[in-house]
């Protein structure tokens, strides 16, 4: 049937090409990809044994090496959201009735503590305020305590927008003889991270915040101790062979999620296990090519001046910031709603009147305050300039006395010098 015999009726039902409408995405995330993020998206496929393809898989696990600040050769791609890596490697890392620790200061620490539960841990938690962060004595405490035998805690949980100090984690999980994973989604790329020397044995992230690129991969990195923990874990098959019990079989229960068969396909023999998702494979490359080209360190200063320059002119525009300052995301910044003005209908303004994008939250600070984040292609001086000037006139339109000028003037006072971090590649 061609196009001309197709009814009326049902030609009518069919949308037209896709064509979103222009945003600028200044929330938690996702934000705005980089230009050429979105442009190595629309490379042609090629096969997925092509020597092309092989060899880009090659690059992309050197080139993300770099971003982990590790030399582990086990730097692969979780086919999938954040959380498709979150989950390939608590499942992979767990067996059951293994103790694991979670420590949680936001929304984030509760998704791992029930996805640690479904791959059939026993998990002990402990929490602290929301808008606060762990002291390493804490957790130290809780690691005596209750002997894990993983500690899965979030770096940068952005239902809060807290940042949790690692840099002492590692010799503490070390000394203790506990596995160290985090979930760094929300912080890698935008604030330091430093895979080998904070002794991480596992961490995963997705591309849709600092690291400039859609959702829908999720890089993963594993120590040389975590590998061996993988590859100990008994293939489904041989479980039941040798328990005669599914249920008590110590193998890893997922198949798409066995980071051991995903290490083996990433590895030098290439064996199959999924077919991979290509134009995902060419956007982690290039954001990972983007951080190489700029510098690792300098795209953390960008996002660090970026941060202070959104922080700077929201409290000069006279909102009050959430939470611990000192342990902030240098990426996103939470501000209290102001009475009498309806949270909901302000982000809605500023999305229909500007195309601008922020945040509300979860939980017990839904409808309390907005996230505003200034973060991957979106950590520039005019993205934070423009959405303080928008955040302005909003504010204005529902009663709240703003200084004139006053937010995008203190912002505009930390980058008048052009120093370090001044724009954005890609």
């Amino acid at each position: 049937m061609t196009a001309a015999e197709i009814p009326a009726a049902i030609l009518a039902e069919i949308p037209g090409p896709i064509d979103p409408p222009h945003r600028l995405l200044m929330g938690p995330g996702p934000v705005d990809a980089y230009p050429s993020v979105l442009r190595a998206m629309s490379a042609r496929l090629v096969g997925q044994y092509d020597p092309f393809m092989t060899e880009a898989m090659t690059q992309t696990q050197a080139l993300w090496r770099h971003v982990w600040s590790t030399t582990s050769p086990a730097c692969v791609l979780v086919d999938g959201t954040s959380r498709a890596g979150i989950e390939a490697a608590l499942v992979s890392l767990i067996r059951p009735g293994d103790r694991v620790l979670v420590p949680i200061f936001g929304r984030f620490g509760h998704l791992l503590a029930e996805i640690a539960e479904r791959a059939m841990a026993e998990v002990h938690t402990i929490e602290t305020p929301w808008g606060q962060v762990f002291a390493p004595s804490a957790i130290e405490e809780a690691v005596v305590r209750v002997r894990p035998t993983l500690l899965a805690l979030v770096q940068g949980d952005t239902s809060t927008t807290m940042l949790q100090p690692l840099a002492e984690i590692g010799e503490i999980c070390e000394r203790h003889g506990v596995l160290f994973y985090s979930d760094a989604t929300a912080s890698l790329g935008g604030n330091p991270f430093e895979a080998d020397a904070w002794g991480l044995d596992a961490a995963t992230a997705g591309l849709q915040k600092c690291l400039g690129g859609p959702s829908g991969s999720a890089p993963l990195m594993l120590s040389e101790r975590a590998v061996e923990v993988v590859r100990g874990r008994k293939r489904i098959e041989a479980g039941i062979r040798e328990a005669g019990d599914p249920q008590s079989a110590d193998f890893v229960r997922s198949n798409y999620f066995d980071l051991g068969m995903i290490l083996d396909y990433w590895g030098p023999r290439r064996l199959n296990h999924h077919t991979e998702a290509t134009s995902m494979l060419y956007a982690a490359r290039e954001c990972a090519r983007v951080i190489a080209l700029e510098g690792r360190q300098a795209v953390i200063d960008r996002h660090a001046l970026a941060g202070a320059a959104m922080l700077a002119g929201v409290a000069a525009t006279g909102l009050t910031v959430f939470g611990d300052v000192a342990h902030k995301m240098s990426n996103v910044v939470a501000v209290e709603i102001p009475d009498g003005v309806p949270g909901d209908l302000a982000r809605a303004a500023m999305l229909t009147d500007f195309g601008i994008e922020i945040g509300t939250s979860f939980g017990p600070l839904h409808g309390r305050v907005w996230r505003i984040g200034t973060m991957g292609y979106n950590a520039r001086r005019d993205a934070v300039l423009t959405t303080l000037a928008a955040l302005e006139v909003v504010l204005r339109r529902y009663g709240v006395a703003v200084p004139p000028g006053a937010g995008v003037e203190a912002a505009a006072a930390l980058y008048s010098d052009g120093g370090p971090g001044d724009g954005a590649a890609g």
